[in-house]
């Protein structure tokens, strides 16, 4: 396993873990909007992830995708399957809200991102995949992550910048510690957790790196797994916090798979491997165990 910086260390020491006697609900509450009638595992991807750290799940997608849910939901989570027109009746319960996760780029997705997010800014929020890609950044602020892989990022910066996509992609590989501030700035104050190799998470003033992983992780739903995962620890943690642990983890699991499947392994194998990757991070760190 990676050795941590002591940046990253003192960062993993701050994480909140259920206290012993604390009741169901007081562990953090998700809401998750996601999914579409093109892609049905992504959101529950993070779904399942979501579901080993916090109480309690709130879920809306299309139609279709709920039914899928509430087949499966029974077996392994605590949750609420709520329909779309529903979910401003759930959102002001939710300690944190994940959007984006299998939404396609459509005008639909653009008008319920936007339109809660506006409505919503002082609520702490996770953007990825279809939001992220549809969403006026404009409308970001510090209160919320985004979660992009490089094109992503390009994409969102284009808005801002006025400039080409493929021109600033080109830049997200090569960007010093201060474009990194700068963008961050451009974009309401929003966190930035850049997906790579080496992941970074970057805010106004700092960017941490986060290295590990292998090529294994490269298979579609890692990324949903990751946005799952930030959100469900962003529900009781700062969103530095949440942002950092859940990189650490991610990576910290694919590395683990490693040891016995090498690259040949999928989303739903990492999930399976999050909990004790973190575990064992926080024994490393001889954190005390609730």
């Amino acid at each position: 396993m990676t050795t941590l910086s002591p940046q990253l260390t003192e960062i993993l020491k701050k994480l909140h873990v259920p206290a012993n006697g604390s009741h169901k609900g007081q562990n953090g509450k998700l809401l998750i909007i996601g999914g579409s009638e093109l892609f049905h595992a992504a959101s529950r991807w993070s779904l399942d992830v979501a579901s080993c750290f916090v109480d309690m799940i709130f879920y809306s997608s299309v139609e279709a995708n709920n039914e899928l849910i509430k087949e499966a939901k029974g077996n392994f989570w605590n949750g609420i399957v709520i329909p779309r027109q529903e979910i401003e009746s759930y959102i002001d319960e939710a300690d944190c809200v994940l959007i984006g996760p299998g939404m396609t780029r459509s005008e639909d997705t653009t008008e319920i991102t936007e339109r809660l997010v506006q409505k919503y800014a002082h609520k702490k929020w996770v953007i990825d995949a279809g939001a992220l890609q549809m969403i006026q950044p404009s409308l970001l602020n510090q209160n919320m992550i985004v979660t992009p892989h490089p094109r992503e990022l390009a994409m969102l910066l284009s808005k801002v910048l006025n400039q080409d996509v493929e021109e600033l992609l080109k830049l997200t590989s090569s960007a010093t510690n201060e474009q990194l501030h700068a963008w961050s700035t451009q974009l309401g104050g929003a966190m930035i957790v850049l997906k790579g190799e080496l992941d970074k998470v970057v805010t106004t003033t700092d960017v941490y790196e986060i290295a590990g992983g292998n090529a294994g992780m490269t298979k579609g739903g890692t990324g949903d797994v990751l946005a799952g995962l930030i959100a469900a620890l962003s529900c009781t943690n700062d969103l530095l916090t949440a942002a950092v642990v859940g990189s650490l983890t991610n990576k910290a699991a694919g590395e683990h798979l490693a040891e016995t499947y090498g690259t040949f392994y999928n989303a739903t194998m990492l999930i399976t491997a999050i909990p004790a990757a973190l575990q064992t991070l926080r024994e490393t760190l001889e954190v005390d165990v609730a």
